[in-house]
């Protein structure tokens, strides 16, 4: 027996639409706004406006030198974490891009879930999207180049996800 093309039609184009909405939402996860998520530390002119936002917004927290606060991974008194280093004794380096930037933009609750105390403040309503691509490019770039190499493969390794 053939179905009639009507109701194929009528089957297919809820389960396409779904499928569409799917890989929707699997692109923004990976490139919200349409953004693709890459820091450039290799860009001077990135890296230098970066490097001031970050001495404006992170440094006062997360020190002048990316050396973050002392005991970072000792809860203070009220149970949150001090700010960790960004530099090569950190875990900056741990997460892949779009982790890194997803955090900067809506806080630490966004890759912890949940509500996650913390000092860290989300930048969404601060900066712009370009803003944290180019703090999180300067932090790459003060790393050693054995460091920023397994940064490179973490990426990767995520994207092949």
């Amino acid at each position: 027996m053939t179905v009639p093309m009507s109701i194929r039609m009528r089957t297919l184009l809820p389960a396409l639409g779904l499928l569409a909405a799917g890989v929707a939402v699997a692109v923004w996860i990976v490139r919200p706004s349409g953004l693709a998520v890459a820091l450039t530390p290799d860009d001077a002119q990135t890296v230098a406006l970066g490097e001031q936002i970050y001495v404006e917004h992170c440094a006062t927290c997360h020190g002048a030198d990316l050396e973050g606060q002392p005991n970072w991974r000792q809860r203070n008194a009220d149970g949150r974490l001090p700010a960790p280093p960004h530099d090569e004794t950190g875990h900056t380096w741990h997460h892949p891009d779009i982790q890194l930037f997803r955090l900067t933009k809506y806080g630490p609750s966004e890759l912890a879930g949940g509500v996650y105390e913390s000092d860290m403040p989300a930048y969404a309503d601060t900066l712009t999207d370009r803003e944290i691509l180019a703090v999180l490019s300067y932090i790459k770039s003060t790393w050693p180049a054995d460091v920023r190499d397994r940064h490179d493969q973490i990426n990767a390794r995520f994207e092949q996800q």
